[in-house]
């Protein structure tokens, strides 16, 4: 004796198609919006940093890849002038631009998934 249970589901390869949709639109939208604000963060460690020679203030940089957002200086001393020396005190100016920024960063990413979301038509 064999039992069978057919279901047809109405929509499920759109839904399929939308949540791919979702997937890429999310990422993209993570990524541009992820990447304008490490460039805020860039922007503002570029004020606060102490500039002498500015070889400092130029190595400021930032990178994006996928969900990763990395700000830094290039420059050798760059460590030394952030966290300071034994002695030299801490001038910080990356620290600080990460933090001012931070809070804006939850609200950047929730506002990337509803954009994705309304692209992909859910």
């Amino acid at each position: 004796m064999a039992f069978e249970i057919n279901i047809d589901v109405t929509g499920a390869e759109e839904f399929k198609a939308a949540m791919e949709r979702f997937d890429s639109g999310m990422q993209r939208q993570v990524h541009e919006r992820l990447a304008n604000w490490a460039a805020d963060v860039k922007a503002l460690a570029k004020q606060l940093v102490p500039v002498q020679t500015g070889q400092l203030q130029r190595s400021i940089y930032f990178e994006v890849s996928e969900w990763v957002a990395e700000v830094g200086a290039e420059a050798t001393y760059a460590m030394a002038v952030e966290l300071g020396t034994r002695y030299m005190r801490a001038r910080p100016f990356l620290y600080p631009a990460v933090q001012e920024e931070l809070p804006r960063l939850e609200a950047i990413i929730c506002e990337a998934i509803e954009t994705a979301k309304m692209e992909a038509g859910l």
